[in-house]
Parts: structure tokens; C-alpha cells; sequence
């Protein structure tokens, strides 16, 4: 297939866009680079340097290149700038969306996969999460990936658009090249292990009064490559699975302070820590049910620990204390 990946040289995409070309697709890139970096892509995709919302590119793109189907990875992300600018989010994370979709439906490209959020879920219900829980965002981002699954839906019964929503968790680890280096690095495990190089500046921990069972935050981490291998899976079932959506995650939950005390091990450092106030919009806890992912598109993870996640994150770390090179 021709599949174009918009934000295709960002943390996730990159490693998507890699697989995707392994497999044998032909691949374009397709990323701004306001938060992904050029030396992520790898020889086979092909990289355009481009905005989204740049309609007559895209057009040109998507017909003189045959683009088969589109992985929709382009989107702003940081939940706490969410907060306080919420018109960049709804006008890139929607606008921008829906002018893609737009160009689609004209240019008879009729397949798209996109990169959802646990997001959309806000504070949970139970302890395992459901494609099917509430839906009930406590931050903006989550509302343009909830909004955005919801035009998913309305263009599929509309244009016969083919779509399945992947809904990350916590999304962590390294795979070859593809590591995380976001600026600002707000990712907790980064950040941990930043600190492990730099032990004077200690790891921030926004709250310590949840009601988890250590009162920091619980979270379910899944590593990059497994993320990146639901893509293909999700491509491969789109014509049997159009419409649905799927977790990713590890279905285990690990606290904010079980990931430091985890880090200190691989590491061998003992990582500073700083208690700070609890963050608005943070959840208590987001810990995924993954049996409709597992049974549907017969994916699994294969880092099942979070220590093999953290090691994983820790060589990409040491190999890059300083991040990518520009």
C-alpha cells in the first residue's frame, strides 16, 4: 500500500512509519516538525516537510502519489497546554482534521487510522478501562480526540470513510533509533531518566494525595513498538473493523513512585524526587482493558514489563543525553 503518516517524524510516528516501510509500503512522511525531528525517518520513508493545513500540497500528495491510506499522527499533545490555550488544540487537533478528511473524501482516499488518547476517557469508572466506559474529558486534548472520533464516524456513514481509532495510553520506551525527546519533555519516564543524568534537578511528582495505593498517580505504560505494530494490525482489519475503536496499553498500572523506584534499579542512581501540587486534569488512574484489541486485531505486547520498557528508554538515553542533533 501507499500510505501517507502525517506527523510521521514525531516519537510515535516515527517508529510507525519505520515499520510500516518494513513491511514492505511504500511510505510518506508527512510533519511540520514543530515537535518531531528529521533524524528519526529512516531511509525508506520519504519525508515532506509541510503544514497540514497546507490543502493544495495535500491534494497533490494524496492523488499523484496514489496514496492508498492515511495514518493521522499530526496533533498537538502536551495535556497542560491544553489548559491554557485550548484554540491551538480544537484549530490543529479538529480544524486541521477535518481539512484533511475534506481532502480525502475529494481525492477518493477512503482509509484512515488515527491516533486517539485514554484521554478521552477522563476520570474513571472502574479499574479497568473499556472501549465502551464514559467518555468524559477533563482536559482539551481529550476533547478534540474524543470530537475527532466522533467525525471519524459521521464521515464514514457520509463518504464511506474506513476508520479505526487507536486510543493510547501511556505510551513510553525506545526502539532502535526512535527514542523521546519532546521540547519541553513532559512524559514521565524521560524525565526520570533525564534525571538520572542529571541528578541535580530532581523528577517532579504533581501529587501525592490521589487515592491509589501509594497516592501518586497510577498509569498503564505500553512500549512504542508495540503502539507501532497495532498500526499495521489495524491497517491489515481495517475492511473487516471499520468503525471501532481499541485500546492500547499493557493492562497493568504501575504508580508514579513505583516508576522512580523501578528507574533507580536500572539505572543505579538514586533519582532525586520533588513533591509538587497536584496538576489540574490529571486522572488518578488510567489503566486500559486490551482484550478487544487482542482478540479482534490479534495484537499483544512484547515488552510485557515495565522494567524492559525502562531499560529500553535508558540505552536510547545514554546513547542521547543531549536528545537528537540538529
Amino acid at each position: 500500500m501507499n500510505i501517507l503518516v502525517t506527523g510521521g517524524a514525531g516519537y510515535v510516528g516515527s517508529v510507525v512509519s519505520g515499520q510500516l516501510a518494513k513491511q514492505g509500503h511504500e511510505v510518506l512522511v508527512l510533519d511540520n516538525l514543530q515537535q518531531g525531528h528529521h533524524p528519526t525517518i529512516d531511509e525508506d520513508p520519504v519525508f515532506l516537510w509541510f503544514d497540514i493545513d497546507e490543502v493544495d500540497v495535500l491534494e497533490d500528495i494524496l492523488v499523484h502519489c496514489r496514496i492508498d491510506a492515511v495514518v493521522h499522527m499530526a496533533a498537538e499533545t502536551v495535556i497542560e497546554h491544553s489548559l491554557t490555550d485550548p484554540g491551538r488544540y480544537f484549530k490543529i487537533n479538529i480544524i486541521d482534521g477535518i481539512r484533511l478528511l475534506d481532502t480525502m473524501v475529494k481525492s477518493n482516499v477512503k482509509k484512515i487510522i488515527f491516533s486517539s488518547s485514554a484521554s478521552i476517557y477522563g476520570e474513571p469508572e472502574s479499574s479497568l478501562i473499556e472501549e465502551d466506559h464514559p467518555k468524559n474529558p477533563v482536559n482539551s486534548y481529550g476533547e478534540t480526540k474524543l470530537m475527532f472520533e466522533n467525525i471519524l464516524k459521521w464521515y464514514g456513514y457520509a463518504y464511506g470513510l474506513k476508520h479505526i481509532s487507536l486510543r493510547y495510553f501511556n505510551t513510553a520506551g525506545a526502539s532502535g533509533n526512535h527514542g523521546e525527546d519532546h521540547r519541553p519533555e513532559t512524559h514521565l519516564i524521560p524525565n526520570v531518566l533525564n534525571t538520572a543524568i542529571y541528578p541535580d534537578k530532581p523528577v517532579a511528582v504533581f501529587g501525592i494525595d490521589y487515592p491509589t495505593r501509594d497516592g501518586s498517580c497510577i498509569r498503564d505504560f505500553v512500549h512504542v513498538a508495540d503502539i507501532a505494530r497495532a498500526h499495521i494490525l489495524a491497517l491489515e482489519k481495517l475492511d473487516e473493523f471499520s468503525g471501532r475503536a481499541y485500546n492500547l496499553g499493557s493492562g497493568k498500572g504501575y504508580s508514579v513512585l513505583e516508576v522512580i523506584d523501578i528507574a533507580r534499579e536500572v539505572t543505579g542512581v538514586d533519582i532525586p524526587v520533588e513533591i509538587r501540587p497536584r496538576r489540574v486534569g490529571d486522572p488518578a488512574m488510567l489503566v486500559a482493558d486490551i482484550t478487544r484489541a487482542r482478540v479482534e486485531l490479534g495484537w499483544k505486547t512484547e515488552y510485557s514489563t515495565l522494567k524492559e520498557i525502562i531499560e529500553s528508554a535508558w540505552k536510547w538515553i545514554k546513547e542521547h543525553p543531549d536528545g537528537y542533533e540538529f
